[in-house]
């Protein structure tokens, strides 16, 4: 929910702290790059002491620094606190991603991936709905929502049994270098960030869209929002893995590329509200294909020892992808409008797409690398 509570109430912010929106828009994705520097090293963290005691950590982190957005007057103070948010989301992310990497293996690992990711879109519908309404107040209440996190880390604490920690030399930096290194998962990685551009332009620009042409409101935007993580939800849960059985894990990828830049070459000509919920539903399906089968493929890589650090990279590059997208699509909103900003993020989709389609050509080692040796 790190960007999802922020969305919906953006135009809000930008109007009282008189923003230029090319910039608030920073605002949405900050967090994104402090995500992506932060969670390789805590996932290497997580690796080492334990999982389990980084998430509580992150956690409470998390509520803190969130809930001080609602205290900021200014650009820059806010800007900071989304920047911290986003430290502890690494740590988040780092962690429970590894900890459902060793709880599983093989297909049952990738249906539980999908059901990670169908939480994670199910959350996307929620909290873009819970910011536009709290906000509807004020915006600054939306921020009150992070807090949410303390429960999150009391329960975490008295579900989730401490791990022992794990000697240095048993995870040496040798090995993580050498999966890093190879082609395959630099493909993957390169991947997911390119498919996050896309899918991101969605969240910081379709509510200047919507304010612009129909005079969307907060509660709208968050139900727009909401909706294309409607798609993305059951697609995780229930059709990625048979995708990638039928297909392949590269084929599958591919198509939901496809997915994802047919329907943002729509959204600038569609003015009808049930059209522009339709064709986000059919964004979040595309992404809901990708993001599952994409983490699938990195899982399969990792030794056990290596899970959270790995899982974490794939973390790091797709909020990059994330903290990137406004500015590679600023210029395009300043030269041509917000409607090439949309055609832009769509190329962007096509060229993961293409990747791919390249890597396609080998499936079967897509589907089983050969990690290195443990």
């Amino acid at each position: 929910m790190a960007g999802g509570v922020v969305a919906p109430i953006l135009p809000d912010i930008v109007q009282e702290l008189d923003l230029d929106p090319g910039l608030a828009a920073n605002l949405v994705s900050t967090h994104c790059l402090t995500l992506a520097l932060f969670s390789p090293p805590l996932g290497i963290l997580a690796d080492r002491i334990g999982r389990v005691k980084v998430l509580i950590a992150s956690l409470l982190f998390y509520a803190l620094f969130g809930i001080a957005g609602a205290f900021m007057h200014s650009f820059t103070p806010l800007l900071v606190t989304r920047a911290l948010i986003g430290a502890a989301s690494g740590g988040i992310a780092a962690a429970s991603l590894g900890l459902l990497g060793n709880m599983y293996d093989g297909e049952v690992r990738s249906q539980a991936l999908g059901y990670a990711t169908s939480t994670l879109t199910i959350a996307g519908i929620l909290f873009p709905l819970l910011g536009g309404a709290v906000g509807t107040g004020h915006w600054r209440y939306a921020f009150c929502l992070y807090g949410l996190a303390i429960p999150l880390a009391i329960g975490a604490r008295s579900i989730l049994p401490l791990e022992q920690k794990t000697h240095r030399t048993t995870v040496p930096s040798y090995k993580l270098t050498q999966v890093l290194g190879q082609p395959f998962t630099i493909w993957l990685l390169v991947t997911l960030s390119l498919v996050s551009i896309s899918m991101y332009s969605v969240v910081v620009y379709a509510p200047l869209y919507l304010k612009a042409t129909i005079g969307a409101g907060a509660i709208l935007n968050g139900v727009v929002l909401a909706s294309r993580a409607i798609g993305a939800a059951v697609i995780s849960a229930l059709g990625s893995k048979w995708l990638a059985q039928k297909l392949g894990l590269a084929k599958a990828i591919m198509l939901g590329c496809a997915l994802m830049s047919v329907t943002l070459t729509t959204i600038p000509l569609l003015e009808q509200l049930g059209w522009i919920i339709l064709t986000a539903v059919f964004f979040g399906v595309g992404f809901g294909i990708v993001l599952p089968n994409v983490y699938s493929a990195l899982a399969n890589i990792a030794v056990p020892s290596l899970k959270s650090s790995i899982l974490a990279a794939g973390t790091g590059a797709g909020f990059l992808g994330q903290f990137l997208s406004p500015i590679i699509l600023r210029p395009l909103l300043n030269y041509g409008g917000i409607e090439l900003v949309f055609y832009g993020a769509a190329s962007v989709s096509v060229i993961a797409g293409l990747l791919m389609l390249a890597l396609s050509r080998n499936d079967k080692d897509f589907v089983n690398p050969n990690p290195p040796p443990a």
